[in-house]
C-alpha cells in the first residue's frame, strides 16, 4: 500500500494506466495511524477491491496525510477526495442533525448501534449526506467508558463535584447537569491533567484510554459493555457521483468488500473494548460495570440536559430524536 502524498494530485476519481486497462484509482483520507482499527478496515476494503480485479484500486492517506482531521466532509462533498473514515459528528456545526451521531444515551451497546445503523433514523441521517453528493459505504460506531482517579463512575451523582473531561459537548451538558465541573482538553492532554490533579475523570473512547496510557493515572474504569453511554458513529463515507460512476462491476465489488469490513468493524470494535479492559485490570485498576438501572438513570439526565439543547437548534429534533430512541 503506498501512502506518500503526491504534489501532483488532482481532484477526482484518477485513471492510472495499466498493463492491460485503464484502472481507475480512488483515494481515501483519514485521520488515524496505519495501526487503528480505522485504518484497517479502510485497507480490508482497498485489498478486497484490488483482488477482485475489476480496474479500481483505493490509494489511503492516512494520519491527516491528505486533509487535516476536521476538514475532510467538505472536499468529500465537492469530489476533491473520494473516500474518507470520518466521525460524522465532526460536521455537526454544518449539519446539527449528525450530532446526534454522538449524543448520550442513544446507544446502550454494540448490538444495538448495529441496529440503529440499519433504522430509519440512519436512513434519515443518510438522507442529509445524500444533499452533500455524500454516502455511507461502511456503518460503524465505536464505545469510550468512564475512568476516575478516585471512586469508580457508574451514575450521575458519581461525578458530582469532579473536575471531568467529557469527549462531545453534548456529554459536557449532562455531566454538567450531573454536577461536574468540565474542562475541555485533547485525549493527548489527559494524562498530565490527571497527573498533577487537575482533571479528576474522564469520559472518552475505549482506545484513547489505552493508547494514552490512562491505566498509570486513575484507580477506576468503567468500560463499555453491556451498557455505556459514550458511542461516536465513525463510518467510512463515499462521494455519490464518484460511486455512481464506476462501472456496475466496480460498483458490486466494492460494496461486497465495504459489506464484508463492516461486519469485521462491528467485531473489532468489541474487541478494543475488551482489549481495554485487560489493560487497566492487569495495570491494578478497579473495573465496574455500567448496569442497565445506572444507564436509565444517565439517560433520563439526557433528557433534561443535552436533548433539550438538540431540539433547541434543529428544527426538526424532536423528531429525529424520537426515531432514534425509537430503536430497540
Amino acid at each position: 500500500m503506498e501512502f506518500k502524498v503526491s504534489a501532483a494530485l488532482a481532484a477526482g476519481i484518477l485513471f492510472v494506466a495499466g498493463s492491460a486497462a485503464a484502472q481507475t484509482e480512488l483515494r481515501l483520507s483519514h485521520q488515524w495511524s496505519t495501526g487503528d482499527v480505522r485504518h484497517q478496515v479502510a485497507e480490508m476494503i482497498a485489498n478486497e477491491v484490488a483482488a477482485a480485479d475489476v480496474g479500481l484500486e483505493i490509494t489511503i492517506y492516512p494520519s491527516e496525510s491528505l486533509f487535516r482531521a476536521r476538514e475532510q466532509y467538505n472536499p468529500l462533498s465537492r469530489g476533491q477526495v473520494d473516500m474518507i473514515v470520518y466521525p460524522l459528528s465532526y460536521s455537526g456545526g454544518q449539519r446539527p442533525e449528525y450530532n446526534l451521531t454522538l449524543m448520550p444515551g442513544l446507544v446502550r451497546n454494540h448490538d444495538h448501534a448495529a441496529r440503529l445503523n440499519e433504522s430509519p433514523f440512519m436512513e434519515r441521517i443518510e438522507a442529509l449526506m445524500a444533499e452533500d453528493d455524500v454516502m455511507v459505504l461502511v456503518h460503524g460506531y465505536l464505545a469510550g467508558g468512564f475512568a476516575s482517579t478516585g471512586d469508580c463512575i457508574t451514575r450521575p451523582e458519581h461525578v458530582s463535584g469532579l473536575t471531568t473531561r467529557a469527549a462531545g459537548r453534548a456529554f459536557e451538558e449532562m455531566l454538567a447537569a450531573a454536577g461536574a465541573s468540565i474542562s475541555s482538553m485533547a485525549s493527548s492532554e489527559v494524562y498530565n491533567a490527571m497527573q498533577t490533579g487537575v482533571l479528576q475523570a474522564v469520559n472518552t473512547s475505549s482506545s484513547s484510554f489505552a493508547s494514552f496510557r490512562l491505566q498509570e493515572q486513575v484507580a477506576c474504569y468503567t468500560p463499555a459493555g453491556d451498557y455505556a453511554l459514550w458511542f461516536m458513529y465513525q463510518p467510512v463515507l463515499m462521494n455519490l457521483s464518484t460511486f455512481e460512476g464506476l462501472t456496475e462491476e466496480q460498483q458490486a465489488a466494492l460494496t461486497a468488500a465495504a459489506a464484508n469490513a463492516e461486519a469485521w468493524y462491528l467485531e473489532q470494535a468489541k474487541a478494543e473494548d475488551a482489549a481495554s479492559v485487560e489493560v487497566f485490570r492487569e495495570a491494578g485498576v478497579q473495573i465496574a460495570e455500567m448496569t442497565e438501572d445506572d444507564f436509565n438513570a444517565w439517560l433520563a439526565l439526557a433528557q433534561e440536559s443535552s436533548y433539550p439543547s438538540f431540539i433547541a437548534e434543529v428544527p426538526n429534533g424532536q423528531e429525529l430524536l424520537d426515531l432514534a430512541l425509537s430503536v430497540e
